[in-house]
């Protein structure tokens, strides 16, 4: 029996495998150790009844997670799941890692990430390597969803929404600076509170200003983190995450302006990991 995590900032894609039974399927709050500490994380999960249920007999953890990029990092959440799976082996990878198995498919790829937050690495199968860093959702996380509506916020609060949106922001939220200004900077979890503005953007994506948005953004993280690859005209360039699948056409335009080959486009890669994972029961 082993459990197959797939978490970003926001939300956590669990899985469980068990010889000759079907699939389980469980879903928590997203666990990034950089805003999560290992009490949060414990807690969360034991919320769980489901979870706690089968946490006995689970024999193996495969965590993939944003923010797991240092031992430091991954301890953080290699300690909080040995409390609940306590006879398992819990292993702990960066989320790029599972972006990377999900898209392989026998040829080295270009692999990204689009969702709460952003990221891209280059994978031949064995080797992860990146160009440039992820630098978070203050400093980076171009074209993600708390870029997005980083924007969204600032250009409502500078004044910069035309009239129609503006009207539908405050008839939708009803948020002043000084809610705004506390979510951003002293509430935890900032990331996924300006990600969660991506709504109301999926809402208006037609209008000219949310496209200029949206195009920008996604010409922004290609140039940043794709086109630090060498390769990056002559492998696939594979995207995971929800920004990636919702405004695919978007990011196809932007992919041919660049003379970029796109390869998948996949919200989650749970499956990918199912399928990665499925020799861990012979």
């Amino acid at each position: 029996m082993i459990l197959i995590i797939d978490s970003g900032s926001t939300k956590s894609d669990w899985v469980l495998l068990e010889r000759n039974k079907e699939e389980q399927f469980f879903s928590t709050k997203g666990f990034n150790p950089l805003f999560h500490d290992e009490k949060m994380i414990y807690e969360e999960i034991a919320l769980n009844s489901e979870l706690l249920a089968i946490s006995k007999d689970v024999k193996s953890v495969y965590f993939y997670g944003a923010g797991c990029s240092s031992p430091e990092k991954t301890l953080i959440v290699e300690n909080a799941f040995r409390k609940i799976f306590i006879h398992a082996k819990i292993s702990v990878e960066h989320d790029l890692l599972a972006a990377a198995l999900a898209c392989y498919s026998g040829k080295p790829i270009i692999a990204c990430i689009l969702g709460t937050g952003s990221n891209s690495c280059f994978f031949d199968g064995v080797n992860l390597s990146q160009q440039n860093p992820a630098l978070g959702y203050i400093l980076g996380d171009e074209a993600s969803g708390s870029y997005f509506g980083k924007q969204l916020l600032s250009s409502f609060l500078y004044k910069k929404l035309p009239k129609n949106i503006e009207s539908d922001f405050l008839l939708e939220f009803n948020l002043d600076k000084n809610q705004i200004i506390d979510n951003v900077y002293k509430l935890p979890n900032a990331n996924v509170y300006l990600a969660s503005f991506m709504k109301f953007i999926v809402k208006h994506h037609k209008e000219d200003f949310f496209k200029k948005m949206i195009f920008d953004g996604m010409m922004k993280f290609i140039e940043i983190h794709v086109c630090a690859f060498s390769n990056h005209r002559q492998v696939d360039v594979n995207f995971i995450g929800s920004i990636a699948y919702f405004f695919k056409e978007e990011l196809q335009n932007v992919a041919d302006e660049m003379n970029v080959k796109i390869g998948k486009i996949i919200q989650k890669p749970i499956d990918g990991l199912i399928q990665y994972h499925l020799k861990d029961l012979i």
